[in-house]
C-alpha cells in the first residue's frame, strides 16, 4: 500500500490592506500623528478665516501629485484667496475597506509634507473605515484656519466695469492630467497637474495692488465657472481676450483629443484675480515675480451689463 503524501503548503504574499476594525482605524490615525503638532497655547490669532472641504477623486494618484497634497493645497488656497495666511489644519481620512496600506501611507506622507511646506500646523487627525463602495478608495475631509492681516475686502460681487481679469498661470493642467490618468495615458501625454499652495503668490499680489476685488481658485468647473460666477454675482459682463489665456501646448493637444475645453476643467494651483484696471500692471508684475506666476496674464476686462 502506497502511503499518501501531504501536499506542500503554498504561501502567497498578499499586499496589506485596510480592514474594518478598531486596530486598523488606530493604524490610520497613527500615520497622521507623525505630522501633528500642538498648537501654541498663547497664540493670539486676531481675525481668522476658516474653511472646511471634502476631497474625493479618481484616480487618487496622478502625474504631479495625489489626493493627499491636493487636499492640503485646496485648503490652503481657500484661505489664501480670502486674504488669509494659512495656520492650522485638521484632517480626517475616510478609507474604503480593502484599501492598500502602502497607498494610505503614501497619502498620509503627502499630507504631512504639503502642510509643512505651506507652513501649516497639522494639529489634529482622525480616521474612519467604511464598507466597500462607500468611498472611492480614500476620501479626505479638511478644516483649515488662517489669520487675516490685511484690509482687503474680497468677493466676486465687488467686480466693477473697468476692472481687469487676470489668471496666475496656464490653465487646464490639473484637470487634463487627471482625465488622462483615468485612461492610463498620462505618461505618454506628458501632462502634469499644477497642484500647488498659492498663499505665497497671493500675499505679494495683495500687497502690490490695494484694488484687488476678488481672488478665486478654479478648482471646480475650471476658469469658465469662475468667470461666470464673477459676472452673475456682480451684475456685469466680461470681454475676454481668448488668445491671451495661457494654455500649454500639450494641454491644448490633449484637450482636443479628449474633446474638452481647457477653460472648463479644474485647476489646482491657479487663481483668477479681479483688480482695478489702473492697478492691473502692478498686480501682474507681482504675480510674475513669484515662481507660480511666471506665466500670469491679463485675460480680459469687466464691462457694463449687456442689455441687448
Amino acid at each position: 500500500m502506497t502511503p499518501r503524501t501531504k501536499p506542500s503548503a503554498r504561501i502567497e504574499w498578499q499586499e496589506p490592506r485596510v480592514s474594518r476594525d478598531a486596530a486598523q482605524r488606530d493604524l490610520i490615525e497613527s500615520m497622521l500623528v507623525e505630522f501633528c503638532e500642538e498648537p501654541p497655547e498663547d497664540a493670539s490669532l486676531g481675525r481668522i478665516a476658516v474653511t472646511t472641504d471634502s476631497f474625493a477623486m479618481a484616480p487618487l494618484f496622478f502625474p504631479g501629485g495625489n489626493i493627499g497634497d491636493l487636499a492640503v493645497h485646496g485648503t490652503v488656497n481657500d484661505l489664501a484667496v480670502s486674504g488669509a495666511t494659512p495656520r492650522y489644519l485638521v484632517v480626517r481620512l475616510v478609507v474604503e475597506d480593502g484599501f492598500p496600506v502602502d497607498d494610505l501611507r503614501r497619502v498620509a506622507r503627502s499630507i504631512g509634507n504639503a502642510a509643512g511646506d505651506a507652513g501649516m500646523r497639522l494639529v489634529s487627525g482622525g480616521a474612519d473605515v467604511v464598507a466597500k463602495g462607500e468611498a472611492t478608495g480614500c476620501r479626505i475631509d479638511t478644516t483649515g484656519v488662517g489669520t487675516l492681516n490685511g484690509t482687503h475686502r474680497l468677493g466676486v460681487s465687488r467686480a466693477r466695469p473697468g476692472d481687469a481679469v487676470l489668471v496666475t498661470g496656464p490653465v487646464g493642467d490639473h484637470g487634463v492630467a487627471v482625465l488622462l490618468g483615468q485612461d492610463d495615458q498620462s505618461t505618454a501625454a506628458d501632462v502634469v497637474s499644477d497642484t500647488a499652495a498659492l498663499h505665497g503668490l497671493a500675499e505679494p499680489v495683495l500687497a502690490a495692488a490695494s484694488g484687488v476685488r476678488a481672488l478665486r481658485c478654479p478648482a471646480r468647473g475650471g476658469v469658465a465657472a469662475v468667470l461666470d460666477e464673477i459676472t452673475r454675482s456682480s451684475g456685469t459682463s466680461m470681454a475676454l481676450e481668448e488668445n491671451a489665456i495661457p494654455v500649454r501646448a500639450r494641454v491644448r493637444t490633449a484637450s482636443e483629443l479628449l474633446n474638452i475645453d481647457p477653460l472648463h476643467v479644474a485647476c489646482a494651483g491657479r487663481a483668477v484675480v479681479v483688480v482695478d484696471g489702473a492697478q492691473a500692471q502692478a498686480a501682474l508684475t507681482a504675480m510674475r515675480s513669484h515662481p507660480l506666476g511666471e506665466r500670469a496674464a491679463i485675460i480680459g476686462r469687466i464691462t457694463a451689463p449687456d442689455v441687448t
